[in-house]
């Protein structure tokens, strides 16, 4: 059957079943039923999906599924407007990668361990958060009946005997960072090894994003022909799209990628191409050229950084901007209306073409 959407005003093609299973009368009635469905402004196919959505979500579907779920209907109690897209960010970062594709019914205590083991010594704060989070969204699952049992992100008597108390952990330097009159030779030996894990940390040094925001890349953001690397707001930690210059350096590294040929997924997987790197392979890529294992790869930010406002003469906001963070009223209005994205690109091809050691720092 073809009809033109309601929705979109385009032409589309529906089904109406397969013979035996429907009768040719049972066919001309469903297409009168169709009919009245778009007279009254509903799409049929459209209603067909949130259909086949619900009847998933009826057995439980993923944990991502139900994250999402629980996300959407408790957004508009939420009085921080920005708290939807930090959690959906933080779970994009952290969680998604290790059991986002895991039925909820099966979510265990292995799995939300290894969620937050990568990270509870040295970002204790943020794992916490991200414990409760993911306790909430379990405990939403079991009243809706998707799961059973006790809830294995639950701490008092449960995870609270199989990690340390966020206030016992031992407080450790946060994000070592590499000197950054070291940064050329790192990324020297980085640029050694063709490993995946290894391009991955060039490009987050060549962007200063953070690990999380390069491991989840995907194919769509990256407009090869603007050379710009545009981050939904859901995965950023402010809640905001934010836009990145891409250098002729950063844009070579996914040049030398193997893209799908769907144009979709993720920049750098990993083992299982529906999940991207860990932040365990990057760190290890990482230790290995810098010859030490104090080196972080959020570090490479405070890299960025310190050659920023030691070695030119860029203002602290754009600097600031390209790390994403937040900065005052009038300059979000001059980034908005993209002068300082100029700027940033700017910024971004000098500290490119220090990193690669093609440029001679100023004095």
């Amino acid at each position: 059957m073809r009809y033109t959407s309601p929705a979109t005003g385009k032409r589309r093609q529906m089904g109406l079943g397969s013979y035996p299973g429907l009768s040719l009368a049972g066919a001309r009635d469903r297409a009168v039923d169709l009919r009245r469905m778009i007279k009254e402004g509903t799409d049929p196919l459209v209603e067909r999906a949130k259909e086949k959505a619900a009847r998933k979500m009826e057995q439980g579907g993923t944990f991502a599924e139900v994250a999402q779920a629980y996300i959407t209907e408790q957004a508009p109690a939420w009085k921080d407007r920005k708290a939807a897209a930090t959690w959906a960010g933080s779970l994009a970062n952290h969680v998604f990668p290790v059991f986002g594709d895991k039925p909820i019914k099966d979510v265990d205590t292995d799995a939300v361990l290894s969620a937050l083991r990568p990270i509870w010594t040295d970002r204790t704060e943020t794992a916490g958060r991200l414990r409760g989070r993911v306790e909430r969204i379990l405990d939403y699952a079991r009243v809706r009946g998707w799961r059973e049992g006790e809830n294995p992100a639950r701490w008092k008597g449960h995870l609270s005997a199989l990690l340390p108390a966020p206030s016992k952990v031992a407080k450790v330097q946060h994000h070592k960072a590499i000197p950054w009159k070291d940064i050329a030779s790192v990324m020297a030996a980085l640029s050694m090894s063709d490993g995946l894990a290894a391009k991955a940390v060039r490009f987050a040094c060549l962007t200063a994003a953070r690990s999380g925001e390069v491991r989840s890349c995907l194919w769509p953001e990256i407009d090869m022909t603007t050379r710009v690397w545009t981050i939904p707001a859901e995965r950023m930690k402010a809640g905001r799209l934010h836009r990145v210059p891409l250098s002729m350096p950063a844009t070579d590294i996914l040049d030398g990628l193997r893209q799908p040929t769907n144009g979709t997924g993720f920049a750098f997987p990993g083992y299982r191409p529906s999940r991207p790197l860990t932040d365990v392979a990057l760190s290890k890529a990482l230790h290995l050229a810098a010859g030490t294992k104090d080196a972080t790869v959020h570090g490479l930010r405070s890299t960025f950084r310190d050659w920023a406002a030691e070695a030119t003469d860029y203002p602290n906001e754009v600097v600031e901007m390209a790390l994403a963070h937040a900065v005052g009223n009038k300059v979000e209005a001059a980034y908005r209306r993209g002068d300082l994205f100029e700027k940033r690109r700017a910024l971004m091809d000098e500290w490119a073409a220090y990193c690669c050691g093609s440029h001679r720092n100023r004095p």
